[in-house]
């Protein structure tokens, strides 16, 4: 069975991805972002799980959960309010983790 891709974070910054074919889960809220993350990472039907920045690091007590589980992936991506940094903060460690040291950001 194909998994689905969601994307979740305030509706300025998703509205988009819904013209491309993804599951958009809009919110106004952090509260109500993380009872969102909660039910779509447990429903098992997203393989990937797109989270705006600002959204992304305030639910970080609900992401650390799925942090050792292949799936789904949780990856943050920048909104309209602008980049915190996180998807390269995210990165780097990856890299650190994968080869000993950032070659790539140089940190």
């Amino acid at each position: 069975m194909a998994k689905n891709i969601a994307v979740l974070g305030d509706g300025e910054s998703i509205k988009g991805f819904s013209a491309i074919g993804l599951d958009i889960f809009p919110c106004d809220n952090f509260e109500k972002a993380s009872r969102i993350l909660r039910n779509i990472a447990e429903s098992d039907d997203y393989s990937i799980i797109y989270i705006t920045e600002e959204y992304y690091k305030n639910t970080a007590k609900d992401r650390a959960k799925y942090k050792e589980r292949i799936s789904p992936a949780i990856i943050p991506i920048p909104g309209v309010k602008g980049n915190y940094d996180a998807g390269t903060k995210r990165l780097s460690s990856f890299v650190e983790k994968a080869v000993g040291s950032d070659i790539i950001f140089n940190n």
